[in-house]
């Protein structure tokens, strides 16, 4: 099943928050420490039955607010992972065709010539692949699902004006069986890395929220809520260190995400504290091109690290 992943409901389905303090409690459930805004966009969109649309650089965590939903709301999570071309049988479905051929060659060996009636069974919902569009406009007893529409501007404008279709009624129509309309439409997230535009008219179908790099004092927390155990010092010297790296001329500076898998690596290793040589041979974790490393490594690492332990002196 190419493209998209089904997720489990991991906790007992609950009402949507009632305010934007139940909605910053609500993430902060699992660990996911929003900012007020971000709280608030996400609030509205629950309320309003809006898709939300998050853009942002990779690895800032837009993916992991639909994950978020699903766990702590009790709801079914339904991804769609968006790549170049993404197409209606992919996203929404097509037909076993294996299947029907073989239910034909069954049914003529049996000596059914009813044309009509061969035709309607062959195109009944038996043989019909549910792809996930289709998926989240089904009835749910826990709830509508989470839809969660991964990296859009990896796919082509073609799906993109589909999906306009889609997201503006929660319905789809197969020829063979008429249309599907969600009696409930899923509570939708988009995110992009903004590889490209997205059209204004997919934008205004949706409520609209800029994800971006956290101010130092938020990742702190949310390192130390993500990476249990680690350090004081380290984590501190951690956050600064990826601050700064944030600041440097780099093809990609590092996310959240990045942050995280170099705290828990220095946290494997049984770092205190950052040196040179330690920082130096774990920059792979941190940095994902290589041009990115050699411009970092070396004596610009020893002024980073000096410039946070500089930090960590005056704020002592």
């Amino acid at each position: 099943m190419r493209g998209y992943k089904l997720g489990v409901m991991t906790a007992t389905p609950r009402s949507l928050p009632d305010s934007i303090d139940a909605t910053l409690e609500l993430l902060a459930a699992a660990n996911y420490l929003a900012d007020r805004s971000l709280a608030t966009v996400l609030f509205l969109a629950l309320k309003m039955g809006r898709p939300l649309f998050l853009e942002g650089e990779a690895g800032v965590g837009k993916t992991e607010i639909a994950k978020v939903l699903s766990s702590t709301l009790g709801r079914r999570l339904i991804r769609l992972q968006c790549y170049e071309g993404l197409d209606v049988s992919a996203a929404v479905y097509e037909w076993n065709y294996a299947a029907q051929m073989i239910a034909i060659r069954v049914a003529e060996a049996e000596g059914a010539h009813d044309r009509e009636r061969l035709e309607h069974d062959v195109f009944s919902e038996r043989f019909l692949i549910k792809r996930p569009l289709l998926q989240a406009l089904e009835p749910n007893p826990a709830g509508a699902p989470v839809l969660l529409i991964d990296e859009l501007d990896r796919a082509d404008e073609a799906f993109e004006a589909f999906l306009l279709e889609v997201l503006a009624d929660f319905q789809v129509t197969i020829p063979e069986l008429g249309t599907v309309k969600a009696s409930e439409p899923p509570i939708v997230v988009i995110t992009s890395n903004r590889t490209r535009e997205i059209h204004d008219a997919l934008k205004r179908r949706c409520l609209y929220h800029w994800v971006g790099y956290p101010a130092a004092e938020r990742e702190l927390n949310i390192v130390r809520a993500k990476v249990p155990g680690i350090g004081n010092i380290l984590s501190e010297q951690v956050v600064h260190f990826v601050q700064a790296l944030r600041r440097e001329d780099l093809f990609k500076a590092p996310g959240v995400a990045e942050t995280l898998d170099w705290a828990a690596a220095l946290a494997e290793l049984d770092v205190a504290a950052l040196d040179p040589l330690t920082v130096s041979d774990t920059l792979g974790v941190l940095l994902k091109y290589q041009d990115d490393i050699a411009r970092i490594q070396g004596g610009k690492v020893k002024e980073l690290i000096d410039e946070v332990r500089a930090q960590q002196r005056a704020a002592e």
